[in-house]
């Protein structure tokens, strides 16, 4: 720990929590408009299609689905490959601009598959397969078939994982819009936005965004939200205009002069969260939100759970059946508690799926597992 980290103020859990939930706009709803609110999050997890409309109903006041497939139908937002390999959803120009910032992890996850590739030129694999998904939008199956047509002693999967590793490939409509079908086509982004990518920007100006959405926050938060290593150089020159403070455990945490960072007793409203949402994927100290007792507790094996906040942390998972939204808290909550929730159950339902009689049920409290 240096002198200026160890004088620095600290940061404990719940004001860590606060700062963030405000950041992330889930204490209290915000009146920003759907691409707004995209953008300053600098990006949905879009893994499955409805995960970035709930993100948005929990965090909008007056959204509508609508807004959101309106803005994909119009390419004014795009599904794509960014941060940590998954799938986002980003307004067009964060499309243009974020890709190239990460482009070295789509390098790097390559090597995984070198034993598939071997043999295989891979400029002119990019060159061949922009040339494919430019003439028409292809799925992965259909990528994979043209590719090994060329390299027919190569691993299918690997051929097309290298297309849409080298390649800016998006996700065309109708694959993403709410209420519809479609199976997942691909093009590059330059050509469904009808301009060139970015030129490759410093890591700067994410910096100081990725702080605005989700700061305070260390050096190692950052890399582990935009899946990249040796960001330091960035966060030191960006230093001398950073406000410095330090965690509980004596962790730097660099934040911007003027965000705001409530107190600790600030309320914090009941969320429903989707899975794979933001908020729980992008520290490398998840503690601001998951309770060290609740860490794997959203997940089991493969499969991720639509997730619970009360009282700003992780307190359950949740999920729709046919006739019910069914709440599973990790403890028992109060009845003041279950009293907020279920309002603000029936207000998510009233938002995404008006006009169907969903009980709202609480199921067994979910019994404590090993932390993994």
């Amino acid at each position: 720990m240096t002198k200026t980290t160890a004088s620095a103020p600290v940061l404990g859990i719940r004001a860590l929590n606060r700062a963030t939930l405000d950041r992330q706009l889930l204490l209290r709803r915000s009146g920003l408009s759907a691409k707004a609110a995209v953008g300053h999050l600098l990006g949905l997890q879009a893994q499955n299609v409805k995960p970035p409309y709930y993100a948005l109903a929990a965090r909008l006041d007056g959204f509508a689905p609508g807004q959101l497939s309106e803005l994909m139908a119009d390419r004014e937002v795009v599904r794509i490959v960014t941060m940590r390999s998954t799938i986002h959803t980003h307004t067009a120009e964060d499309c243009l601009t974020l890709r190239p910032l990460v482009q070295p992890a789509r390098d790097r996850e390559l090597i995984n598959f070198r034993k598939g590739l071997q043999g295989v030129d891979l400029d002119r694999l990019a060159v061949l397969a922009r040339e494919l998904v430019e003439a028409e939008p292809r799925t992965m199956k259909q990528l994979r078939e043209a590719l090994l047509a060329e390299w027919p002693d190569a691993d299918p999967q690997a051929l097309a994982i290298a297309a849409r590793c080298r390649l800016p490939l998006v996700q065309v409509t109708p694959r993403g819009l709410w209420g519809r079908s479609g199976q997942v086509a691909l093009t590059t982004a330059e050509h469904w936005l009808g301009r060139p990518a970015e030129p490759v920007p410093t890591p700067d100006a994410t910096v100081l965004r990725y702080l605005a959405a989700f700061g305070p926050a260390s050096v190692k938060d950052m890399q582990t939200w935009a899946g990249l290593t040796r960001l330091r150089d960035a966060f030191e020159r960006l230093r001398p205009q950073l406000r410095i403070f330090r965690d509980e455990n004596g962790v730097e945490l660099f934040d911007l002069p003027d965000a705001p960072r409530p107190a600790e007793d600030t309320p914090a409203p009941p969320r429903f969260l989707p899975e794979f949402d933001n908020l729980l994927l992008s520290h490398a100290d998840r503690t601001r939100v998951v309770p060290k007792e609740y860490w794997g507790r959203s997940w089991q094996g493969n499969q991720a759970y639509c997730t619970l906040l009360v009282d700003g942390f992780l307190a359950g998972v949740w999920r729709l059946t046919a006739d019910a939204l069914v709440v599973e808290p990790f403890d028992r909550l109060s009845k003041a508690q279950q009293k907020d929730v279920t309002a603000e159950g029936q207000r998510m339902l009233a938002t995404l799926h008006p006009g169907t009689p969903y009980d709202i049920r609480f199921g067994t409290v979910v019994p404590h597992g090993p932390s993994r």
